[in-house]
């Protein structure tokens, strides 16, 4: 019963997030760039794992660089694909230690306190400290003037979304949906922010990964990376907060 329970309250907040992805993003410094060129950022969360190396097999047969927002607690048996993602180029993101609702989202001290320490923990194995981080289901809700405020003292920044697979809620759900949800409403949506997954489960998001990069590479669009230059992009935070 309480695993039922802990299912049905990760879906609800699954598909918060889902619509919230839907909306245009509350802060944007991300615009157009020059001769109207086309940009997509790839942003993978909830890795390392297995399958987070079959994605880096998958961009690099592609020529492709992403952004990776890693769980802390999971590097530990995964330190070569963390190793393989920095060194192949790809930009590396906090995504809190354990990824624990509950926990992570007690309060603000707490949150800052997982992504630090996910970060040392990604300094230690490979001498960088990522500042850039990603909220476990989106910053909605979460997130205030006040908590930015706390976490820019901390030199972080952060990062949602604007478009997104269903992965993250049905890791069975099928190659072509997984396509066709990272596909629409390109005309809206510039630049692009595309949240997928790459934990263990997520074979299904490795098997649609080629021709998502094909559609994009056939639309002239350029694939780019989130590091600490990029300009935030997160969801509206609320006048009152």
């Amino acid at each position: 019963m309480r695993k039922k329970s802990l299912i049905i309250f990760t879906a609800i907040l699954f598909i918060s997030y889902l619509i919230s992805s839907q909306i245009a993003l509350g802060y944007s410094t991300l615009t157009k760039n020059n001769d109207d060129e086309k940009v997509i950022y790839l942003t993978f969360d909830d890795g390392p794992s297995i399958m987070t190396d079959k994605v880096l097999d998958v961009l690099k047969k592609n020529n492709v660089k992403a952004t990776f927002f890693i769980i802390g607690n999971q590097i530990k048996g995964q330190e070569a694909v963390v190793k393989r993602i920095y060194t192949e180029g790809h930009s590396i993101g906090l995504h809190t230690y354990t990824h624990t609702y509950k926990k992570i989202y007690s309060t603000r001290n707490g949150f800052v306190a997982e992504m630090l320490k996910s970060q040392d923990e990604i300094n230690s194995l490979i001498g960088i400290k990522p500042t850039i981080i990603r909220f476990p289901s989106g910053s909605s809700k979460h997130l205030t003037n006040a908590f930015l405020k706390q976490l820019h003292n901390y030199n972080l920044k952060v990062y949602d979304w604007n478009m997104v697979m269903s992965d993250g809620i049905n890791c069975k759900t099928s190659p072509d949906k997984l396509y066709r949800e990272a596909t629409k409403n390109t005309a809206t949506q510039h630049p692009i922010i595309l949240l997928m997954h790459c934990d263990y489960m997520h074979k299904n998001t490795c098997k649609a990964l080629p021709r998502v990069l094909k559609f994009y590479k056939d639309n002239g669009y350029k694939f780019k990376i989130i590091d600490n230059k990029t300009p935030e992009n997160y969801f509206p935070i609320k006048k009152n907060k």
